[in-house]
């Protein structure tokens, strides 16, 4: 069965029902708790009763700094809200590091940001050195991953659309919320990933919710492909790409076809005029609640509950 692994800012804890037993170990980094394996396992089957896990303040499992790539349009969902009609060809986009965050850390909308989005995302914790022109297949995935992460990858999508800008619009602070929990899988959980249903709601109301299933390149292939020019190493994070149901949907194809006849910043001006009628964009004061899970609850990434905040704005 998976271990899921919670970090605090005392250290690594392994979580058991309620309660969470410390891991003895010196690991600063995720890449270093994965190769002491053997102190998760110890702390996973020790006899202490453990801390309440309520009582403990999460951090990302995933530290910092590490690489952080992400798939993009990856669900057929989610290609059917953006307006691709044909086959969606794979495609990958870099997040700073930087935006990572905890699982219950404040979102924060920055102040020239108007419209923020979320994508709850199935996040690929990398167990094992991943070289550029590797082959993944399907019986890898236990060799080159070491374990899931719940994600969101928050859009500033203003700044993403005008400026065809992924980088920028996904990679200030706080805008990858990670966790809370780093599940380490056993080799035969990987049969499981199809399983794997995602939800995100937004103040109680559900937004997102789909499985793997939906999924258009799943993480081996989506590894092989990376690794055509991307190296991976222990400790870095892939975002697999988010269902359908985001704020930001494509216009209906009528109104694509007027507007492309428009000089662009006319075309723009009118597109965030009606975007701003829509209500599903995040917003201060919202929370985000996330979760990821097999139906019968043996891979059960636990609960990400996010508020969103506006930046403080500069007195000067």
């Amino acid at each position: 069965m998976s271990t899921n692994v919670l970090r605090t800012a005392d250290g690594w804890w392994v979580v058991r029902g309620d309660s969470a037993v410390p891991v003895d170990t010196k690991a600063a980094t995720t890449a270093e708790l994965i190769a002491d394996r053997s102190a998760v396992r110890e702390a996973a089957l020790s006899d202490d009763v453990g801390t309440p896990v309520d009582g403990l303040v999460a951090l990302s499992p995933v530290t910092t700094p590490c690489r952080v790539v992400a798939q993009m349009v990856n669900y057929r969902s989610h290609a059917r809200d953006s307006g691709f009609t044909g086959d969606v060809p794979p495609a990958f986009f870099r997040k700073a590091s930087g935006s990572v965050g905890g699982p219950a850390e404040d979102v924060v909308r920055p102040s020239h940001v108007k419209f923020l989005d979320y994508e709850v995302e199935l996040g690929l914790v990398v167990g094992a050195p991943l070289r550029v022109g590797t082959v993944v297949e399907e019986r890898d995935l236990p060799s080159y991953v070491a374990g899931l992460v719940i994600t969101n990858d928050i859009s500033a999508r203003d700044v993403q659309l005008t400026k065809t800008q992924f980088y920028e619009s996904k990679s200030y602070p706080t805008f990858t919320p990670t966790g809370p929990y780093l599940a380490l899988l056993e080799p035969e959980e990987f049969d499981r990933l199809l399983d794997l249903r995602l939800k995100l709601s937004v103040n109680g109301e559900p937004r997102q919710d789909r499985t793997l299933a939906d999924m258009i390149v799943r993480p081996a292939q989506a590894l092989t492909l990376l690794a055509r020019f991307q190296a991976l190493d222990p400790g870095d994070l892939l975002l697999t790409g988010t269902p359908g149901g985001t704020a930001l949907k494509a216009p209906p194809r009528a109104v694509e076809k007027i507007g492309s006849l428009l000089p662009p910043a006319v075309r723009w001006k009118a597109f965030f005029k009606s975007q701003a009628r829509n209500p599903h964009y995040l917003h201060n004061g919202d929370v985000m609640t996330a979760t990821i899970s097999t139906p019968d609850g043996r891979i059960d990434l636990g609960e990400q509950r996010t508020p969103v905040a506006d930046a403080e704005q500069d007195p000067r």
